[in-house]
């Protein structure tokens, strides 16, 4: 069932199936200010005993700020909350987690160049450190979860995906009584995501409460217990039929009728086949490319692709088969040990990332607060890093044309935020992305766009604007390169998917449903052309 509420309380009394599980966290008329600006407002939420509770929202509603009340990083400007029936109000999070209130954050908070164990470590153990004993206990805690860590890995050199589990497994150490999880599953894969479910149910079951922040209405359906609707920092709506009732939360999320589906690309209209023609130019043209770590291993493996003007690539593959080491090569980052590469027929095998802007390619990295953002910096300022040059005049930024252009990009992307002086780390996950989007697509003489994963921990309206804009950019004659963990995504917005598996380009298919099944056994390594 389904309880909605125009902005007050919504939480109600609970149904006859959840009248056995005791509230293991209440919070109450909570309310949260920035300034003048209201993020929460009268919030009434049980978290309970035994199940895992889905905060589902835009990006922006407020599910962050709400974790991040409930975890210590804020405090409430009003309302109380209860644990276990006591008062609790941490003032840090080291108090939340003195209570056994653990979080998983949606950004990683790990030191680079640090080892995983040392990371691990951090902060609970002093003095002389037996770290092959350490890594043996992280090891098989991180197994009994289902979790795949390198406990001596340095976390600087480590995907993404390999981050976040750090991250989960650095939670699962405290043995919370109530665990957060806010968009732990956006860099997982499939089967990885399957084992993240398992820990949340398995966390549950052992008496604990867990609370996961998702996007995706799949992971709701299989795992939630309960889940409360976000929006404009109220409670709009709730279920404890959350399998039932996917369609209903999907409208009280957007605010508008949708089947929202599992990855928001639903509503986009069908995009024309792309006819590939010699005298289309080439966008991007990547020949032979081969590229060997620092410990001598081989990354990638004479790897040769093209994109034509207006072609959206798709490149599928399993986290770690190369795609984070090409994406890093044609940002700059990394030059390849053979081969070359060129963007409109100017060769940048061995070029700075500012040569490459100047040639005209966007990037958009898969970790935009790493590589793609300055997040001291302002909103407007992150969005011009790119066109620095065109506001200045005698060395000195024109701000008034710089606010003027933000304040434009902003409305054309759909960036929320206070306003253009916002610190860009004020901004959602959401908006983070969409203004890293604005700003790579707005790059002077745009040829070729790199987009890696660009929808990660967005939510179904943010999904839609991205690929809306980037299917926009290639139809304009711009090129792009879209790397994603997501197929479902890559087969709704691309023209071909070339799968990348140890290295290797094993085959291209062209991006249609029917080829799903095809495409899944390259990315298994079980088929080949």
């Amino acid at each position: 069932m389904i309880m909605r509420s125009g902005g007050a309380s919504s939480s109600g009394a609970p149904l006859a199936n959840n009248e056995a599980s005791l509230p293991k966290l209440e919070l109450t008329d909570i309310g949260r200010d920035f300034g003048s600006f209201t993020a929460l407002d009268g919030i009434d939420i049980a978290f309970r005993t035994g199940e895992v509770h889905c905060l589902l929202g835009e990006n922006g509603a407020g599910k962050s700020t709400l974790c991040n009340l409930i975890f210590g990083v804020h405090q409430p400007t009003r309302g109380f909350m209860t644990l276990n029936g006591a008062p609790y109000a941490p003032n840090g999070p080291h108090a939340a987690l003195a209570q056994k209130v653990a979080m998983v954050h949606q950004h990683f908070s790990l030191i680079d160049e640090l080892t995983t164990v040392d990371n691990l470590l951090l902060g609970r153990k002093f003095g002389l450190v037996d770290r092959k004993a350490e890594a043996a206990k992280i090891l098989a805690l991180a197994e009994e979860f289902g979790l795949d860590i390198k406990p001596h890995a340095v976390v600087g050199d480590l995907s993404v995906g390999q981050r976040q589990r750090i991250e989960i497994v650095k939670c699962l150490m405290q043995r919370p009584e109530v665990l957060i999880l806010d968009e732990p599953t956006a860099v997982l894969l499939p089967d990885e995501i399957e084992a993240l479910l398992k820990v949340c149910a398995d966390v549950a079951a052992r008496g604990s409460a867990v609370v996961l922040v998702t996007h995706k209405l799949a992971e709701i359906r299989k795992i939630a217990d309960e889940v409360s609707v976000l929006r404009a920092g109220r409670i709009v709506a709730r279920s404890t039929r959350p399998a039932e009732d996917m369609n209903d939360l999907t409208t009280a999320m957007i605010g508008r009728s949708g089947t929202g589906g599992a990855f928001g690309v639903a509503s986009l209209p069908p995009r024309a086949p792309h006819a590939r023609s010699r005298m289309v130019r080439e966008a991007l043209q990547i020949d032979g490319l081969s590229f060997f770590d620092q410990t001598g291993a081989r990354r990638l493996d004479k790897v040769t692709l093209t994109v034509d003007q207006g072609e959206i690539i798709g490149l599928a593959g399993v986290e770690g088969n190369g795609q984070s080491e090409l994406g890093s090569i044609l940002a700059g980052l990394d030059h390849p040990s053979e081969g070359r590469w060129f963007v409109g027929g100017k060769e940048l095998t061995h070029a700075k990332p500012r040569a490459i802007t100047a040639a005209g390619a966007g990037i958009i990295p898969e970790d935009r607060h790493k590589v793609g953002a300055v997040n001291a910096m302002t909103l407007a300022d992150n969005l011009y890093l790119n066109q620095t040059k065109s506001l200045t005049r005698w060395g000195l930024i024109d701000r008034k044309r710089q606010t003027e252009g933000a304040t434009s990009l902003m409305k054309q992307f759909d960036v929320r935020a206070q306003g253009p002086a916002a610190p860009f780390s004020s901004l959602s996950g959401g908006n983070q992305q969409k203004a890293v989007l604005a700003r790579e697509l707005m790059t002077p003489n745009l040829r070729f766009l790199l987009a890696m994963n660009p929808t990660r921990g967005l939510d179904i309206g943010a999904i839609e604007a991205v690929y809306r804009s980037i299917r926009e950019a290639a139809d304009k004659g711009i090129g792009v390169l879209l790397i994603s963990s997501e197929l479902d995504e890559l087969l709704a917005v691309a023209d071909r998917i070339s799968v990348i598996y140890r290295g290797s380009i094993v085959g291209t298919r062209m991006a249609s449903y029917d080829n799903r099944a095809a495409i899944g056994s390259l990315m298994s390594g079980t088929a080949t052309q």
